[in-house]
């Protein structure tokens, strides 16, 4: 036992960040200009693949922030909008960027992750952050001093026992902490799982319409459509569980290309194309967690929780988680006396995203609120407010909130002069989003 604690390294740092994506790749440098030493532990090497191509206009700014926007710009596929596509509606309908709220984020990008995330970690090695790729966590101690222990393990065998003032869990869908304290949950309001493949030689859209994402609703859930440079288009199944039981025997691609036979409209733009990777699937696709921070601690973006990727939030969420958690952490531990209400702030904060997002996602496919996306009207300037919505544009001072709860009131005004509908509509839901037994397998 002594010679084996011998050999593992003893390393301090200010701040312990696991998790190489864009939350910790956010908080980290944000730290390290502070003035703390941040190290980065990321279990996989840059580039690696990942789905979440789709960024909104909200992040923009941050890029900037960032010093990173030329070089996002350089491998994005420009986003002006999102289309939406229903089976029971003869024409799509586009929601453009620029007619937001705020016109001065009139577009998005949509990216490849392994392209976007590797941006980012070096981005952070630049600015200062101790970058460690191909090291993985693996156990943590909360010690007596209100200190963290984190012990690693290293691609070549190697540990490492990092002593930190402060821990950042941006462990993304791995979810670190809530795992080990045994506070993650099924969403009891949500409950989706998602099977995805990148392609080529997809029909896209005309135009300026090239690059916006489309979402086609089906039976059984929805799929995202998203086009990136080099031909390169990512398409996924979101779809709830019972219907992933359905798959049995066949094969994640086969299950994918049978539920793209469900969706005509989305048959159409896959005529000769062709799959470029092995088809990959999600389950329990939406989680929270029973907190999100402690005294020395903090869980960002996916490790804390997750709702559903329908209005490409994931990114915005988890750089923004990051944006927030600088702040809070940076007083920590330079105040210790306003700690409290620092991380109170963050608490606030960070349950204000998904929590304006999950009311809709919540009611997306129900078949009224569907009507209401595929015919918008801006009165009171809801159409406005809910353009910013999806633009991400719900952290700062655009003051879109009343007419936000305008276009609800719409829809429950509109649930109540269709009370049948809206019982069928409500009954579907608790049907889709009800648990089914944990054996359905997620590979191929």
């Amino acid at each position: 036992m002594e010679q084996q604690a011998q050999t593992i390294e003893r390393r301090q740092c200010d701040v312990l960040v696991i998790g190489g994506g864009p939350a910790g790749t956010t908080v980290a440098p944000m730290l390290a200009e502070k003035g703390h030493r941040v190290v980065i532990l990321e279990k996989a090497h840059h580039p690696r693949f990942h789905i979440g191509e789709s960024l909104l206009p909200a992040n923009l700014p941050l890029f900037e922030r960032m010093g990173i926007a030329e070089e996002v710009k350089s491998i994005g596929m420009h986003k002006p909008g999102a289309e939406f596509v229903s089976p029971n509606h003869d024409q799509s309908s586009v929601f453009w960027f620029a007619e937001a709220w705020d016109k001065s984020m009139p577009h998005a990008y949509q990216v490849k992750r392994d392209e976007f995330d590797t941006i980012l970690i070096r981005n952070a090695a630049r600015k200062g952050v101790e970058v460690h790729e191909g090291c993985k966590a693996k156990a943590v101690d909360f010690q007596p001093d209100n200190t963290v222990v984190v012990r690693a393990i290293h691609d070549d065998g190697h540990e490492t026992e990092w002593h930190a003032r402060f821990l950042v869990d941006a462990s993304g869908r791995d979810t670190f902490l809530a795992n080990r304290f045994q506070i993650k949950h099924r969403n009891p309001k949500h409950n989706s799982s998602a099977i995805y493949g990148h392609f080529t030689s997809v029909r896209r859209n005309p135009g300026l319409e090239a690059g916006n994402i489309s979402i086609f609703w089906f039976d059984h859930g929805w799929f995202w459509f998203i086009p990136m440079q080099n031909d390169i288009t990512s398409i996924g199944m979101v779809t709830w569980p019972y219907y992933m039981k359905t798959k049995g025997e066949r094969s994640l691609e086969q299950f994918l290309r049978d539920g793209f036979a469900q969706c005509p409209k989305l048959t159409e733009r896959l005529q000769g194309a062709t799959l470029i990777n092995e088809v990959e699937a999600t389950g329990n696709f939406s989680y929270v967690s029973e907190r999100n921070h402690g005294d020395n601690y903090v869980m960002l973006g996916d490790a804390y929780a997750f709702i559903d990727p329908v209005f490409s939030s994931g990114v915005l969420l988890a750089m923004n988680s990051g944006v927030i958690a600088a702040e809070a952490i940076d007083t920590c531990l330079k105040t210790p006396a306003r700690a409290a209400a620092a991380l109170k702030k963050f608490d606030a904060l960070m349950k204000h995203g998904p929590k304006e997002f999950s009311w809709f996602i919540y009611r997306v496919t129900n078949p009224i609120m569907r009507d209401f996306f595929m015919g918008p009207r801006n009165l009171f300037r809801a159409k406005e407010a809910v353009l910013s919505m999806l633009a991400g544009d719900i952290f700062g001072k655009t003051p879109i909130w009343s007419s936000i709860w305008a276009f609800k009131m719409l829809y429950y005004i509109a649930n109540l002069t269709q009370p049948r509908r809206a019982f069928m509509g409500w009954k579907r839901r608790k049907f889709n989003i009800r648990k089914v037994d944990d054996n359905v397998v997620y590979n191929a």
